[in-house]
């Protein structure tokens, strides 16, 4: 595996570099940088909860001109950065061989304990300038809760989803997503009781 180049780059010298790599790296501030999850592996419970909301915007979305993407694929939060969110959902026509989305409209970041201080702090504002994104979830895994940030004609405002009842709906992309949908087949702790009262979404 090739190391990073020691200057900075463009993202076009980055995406040419990062055909040659084993690994995905995000681009921050001009410099490749290892995608958090891939230095300690991402937990069951994070690819789980990754895999159930690619699967549900994925039937959902089946001829809307709306689609999920993978991690494969990245969102430009400034000249030089570049991120890969867990899944993003983009709603323009299919390029072929392109390696960052076009119009973004949804990312979801799942928490990981290695990223999750990041996940909420810087690339969170840096996904707020992207100009088509309308929405931003968070989600978390050791309890089943989401956070969305939506934007409206001010700003953003924030939305917590609590318990698996909770339904988060997305009519910016034509969808929602219900957090039993998501956390199917996660378990959780002892700390967390599912016969509490959970606030409303």
């Amino acid at each position: 595996m090739a190391e990073p180049a020691g200057r900075r780059m463009t993202p076009d010298e980055f995406f040419a570099w990062q055909l040659h790599q084993d690994e995905r790296y995000e681009l921050v501030d001009g410099i490749p940088i290892l995608r958090h999850r891939m230095m300690t592996g991402s937990s069951t419970q994070h690819d789980q909860a990754t895999v159930n909301i690619i699967a549900s915007l994925h039937t959902q979305l089946r001829g809307s001109g709306c689609r999920p993407t993978t991690a494969d694929i990245a969102i430009r939060t400034g000249i030089r950065d570049l991120r890969r969110p867990d899944v993003m959902v983009e709603c323009a026509e299919l390029v072929r061989d392109t390696y960052e989305a076009r119009e973004p409209r949804l990312v979801v970041e799942v928490a990981s304990p290695s990223t999750s201080a990041v996940d909420r702090t810087r690339k969170l504002e840096e996904y707020k300038r992207h100009p088509t994104l309308r929405c931003i979830l968070l989600v978390e895994t050791v309890l089943p809760q989401a956070l969305l940030y939506r934007r409206n004609d001010v700003g953003w405002a924030i939305e917590t989803f609590d318990g698996l009842a909770a339904i988060i709906d997305l009519p910016e992309i034509g969808a929602r997503l219900t957090l039993s949908d998501i956390y199917d087949g996660l378990t959780f702790g002892p700390h967390w009781d599912p016969a509490a009262p959970q606030p409303e979404g």
